[in-house]
């Protein structure tokens, strides 16, 4: 949510904003904020000057009663009567206004970075650069789900009889390694003097939309029938929540944290063979890293998340790029945003593995995540990006160290987290 008062001083700035994000839709909703401020204004510039007359004439009651003067008093009893009247009329009908000025402000695009490329969708995402040399083995590299299920690592019929179709079992070594992904990338940033939370896996709706867009919590979260309690789609959620209505300190600035929480999410398979796998499925596991900074710190820790993400993943073995979100597939709350993509040697491209995203102060504003400076209190910035998410982490893992005879080699980074096993073999 943006600044209202970028509204009052240059409508132009927001309108060419939501024009570079192809969102021509929402263009009238700026001069309707617009107007429907200027009346909130006006109703209580009327409010005020009607609290002071109201205000004057009660002192003089005092005064009335004293000099015997009871009737003119009782008059002017009266008078601040109907005057209390209206003004709580006016209360009702600015509040009113208020409220329809933020349901419309909740749907204006946050004000992008102007180092954004300007595109439609995400087709027209730019490649920035690439870490690591992506090879095509000599040897076929089998889908994923096979990979898994030759080394006897993976159950989806089980788990469509007990919960239907998105969901998996994961079995013995590959489960295993699953956890050893996750605990590792705890391990790494807590080295990195990331502090470890383990967060509530449900969250209220007002820390939802807090967080959030409507469009994306419509498309993304399980609500719990009868509460007010969402399933966490990623522990942002809940993290970033944490700090709602708060002044922090600015002395305790940056705060920088790294969490782990199983995820849920609507989604469901994609058409065809990717059904069998795990690329689209409604529950996986993930660490997570969160900031909460100055404003003018902001794009110096998205370039310092990002890259750690980068670093864990060729730990792993496992080529990727960075991928820069044009405008178009920028989500409304975000400032700027980019993807880490893995390799795939079996589809001979890259593939999402990883998001960070710079949400400049629109969380904050919506949370009332603040702190408090030499001019006031003013929001904070709050940054977001995934460590590791399982299981499309795994499934880059497991194709990038895939040997031709089935089994997966095991990277040296996760070997002390499976017991010092090097290979995973082929199930006989």
């Amino acid at each position: 949510m943006i600044d209202i008062k970028l509204i009052r001083e240059d409508r132009e700035i927001v309108k060419e904003n939501i024009k570079k994000k192809f969102q021509d839709e929402k263009l009238p909703l700026v001069d309707e904020v617009y107007e429907l401020d200027k009346k909130v204004r006006e109703v209580q510039v009327k409010m005020d000057g009607m609290k002071a007359e109201k205000n004057k004439l009660s002192g003089q009651i005092g005064l009335l009663m004293k000099d015997g003067k009871k009737d003119e008093a009782n008059k002017i009893r009266e008078k601040i009567a109907e005057s209390a009247e209206e003004i709580a009329q006016l209360e009702g009908e600015q509040a009113k206004l208020s409220s329809l000025i933020k349901d419309k402000m909740m749907v204006i695009p946050q004000i992008m970075d102007p180092s954004v490329p300007i595109g439609k969708d995400d087709t027209e995402n730019v490649e920035v650069q690439k870490f690591g040399d992506p090879v095509v083995p000599k040897y076929e590299i089998p889908y994923h789900a096979d990979i898994l299920e030759k080394v006897g690592g993976m159950d989806k019929t089980s788990a469509g009889r007990t919960s239907g179709e998105g969901f998996y079992y994961l079995i013995g070594d590959i489960a295993r390694l699953h956890e050893a992904m996750i605990a590792y990338a705890r391990d790494f940033m807590i080295d990195h003097g990331f502090t470890y939370a383990i967060p509530p896996f449900m969250i209220h709706g007002d820390v939802v939309t807090g967080v959030m867009s409507f469009p994306e919590m419509e498309a993304m979260m399980y609500k719990i029938e009868g509460e007010d309690l969402y399933l966490i789609g990623t522990s942002e959620h809940s993290m970033i929540g944490k700090f709602k209505d708060q002044i922090i300190k600015r002395d305790e600035l940056p705060i920088h944290m790294t969490s782990y929480s199983p995820c849920f999410r609507k989604e469901g398979g994609s058409h065809g063979l990717e059904e069998r796998g795990l690329y689209r499925v409604h529950q996986f596991e993930k660490q997570e890293m969160i900031v909460i900074c100055e404003p003018e710190d902001s794009m110096e820790w998205y370039d310092k998340m990002w890259n750690l993400t980068v670093e864990i993943f060729r730990n792993f073995d496992i080529p990727v790029r960075q991928l820069e979100c044009c405008s178009g597939d920028l989500a409304d709350l975000k400032v700027k945003s980019c993807d880490i993509e893995a390799w795939s040697p079996r589809q001979k491209k890259y593939f999402e593995v990883a998001s960070c995203s710079n949400l400049g102060d629109a969380q904050a504003r919506r949370l009332g995540i603040r702190a408090k400076g030499e001019k006031g209190t003013y929001y904070l910035h709050t940054l977001n990006n995934t460590v590791v998410a399982t299981p499309r982490g795994l499934i880059a893992l497991v194709e990038n160290n895939y040997q031709e005879d089935g089994s997966i080699k095991i990277p040296k980074v996760l070997q002390p987290y499976m017991g010092g096993k090097k290979v995973i073999e082929v199930k006989k």
